[in-house]
């Protein structure tokens, strides 16, 4: 089955991005991965107290997925898997793509920030040409009813 990945991270387009990939699926009989990465930066403290908060991370994750999930499943009929990972953004969204042959696409949502799309979308872009699968980018403005004209 081909998967769609997507990343849930704080940012307000990630939104989009997730709503794409859940419709997109359900309309392609695909499966939607949802990948969330926990910097390394968030733990840079005394052993137990990093463990703590690593706990915690994954913790507030797991919540967050499960909104979107509910959602994916009651509305899309698609049942999402979470995958969560430590370490640099971007070298773990490609550690995830190259780990699982199932994803063929890797979807971002851009921001509308004046200072560009966001740092996914800027650095990941960049590389596009040598990436195993294409990038689908979703406007963080688009409204939910051209998404799913679209989709």
């Amino acid at each position: 089955m081909r998967k769609f990945l997507v990343v849930l991270d704080d940012s307000r387009e990630c939104l989009n991005a997730i709503r794409f990939a859940a419709m997109r699926a359900a309309h392609t009989g695909g499966g939607v991965t949802i990948l969330s990465v926990i910097p390394p930066e968030e733990f840079n403290h005394w052993i137990g107290v990093g463990e703590i908060m690593r706990q915690e991370a994954r913790e507030r994750i797991e919540v967050h997925f499960e909104v979107f999930a509910k959602w994916m499943r009651d509305k899309q009929n698609v049942n999402p898997e979470l995958a969560i990972r430590e370490g640099e953004p971007v070298a773990e969204i490609l550690a995830q793509i190259e780990e699982d042959p199932e994803i063929g696409v890797l979807v971002l949502g851009a921001g509308t920030h004046k200072s560009g799309p966001g740092p996914l979308v800027t650095q990941l872009s960049r590389s596009s040409g040598t990436l195993s699968v294409p990038i689908t980018i979703v406007p963080g403005e688009i409204s939910k009813e051209r998404l799913e004209a679209i989709t």
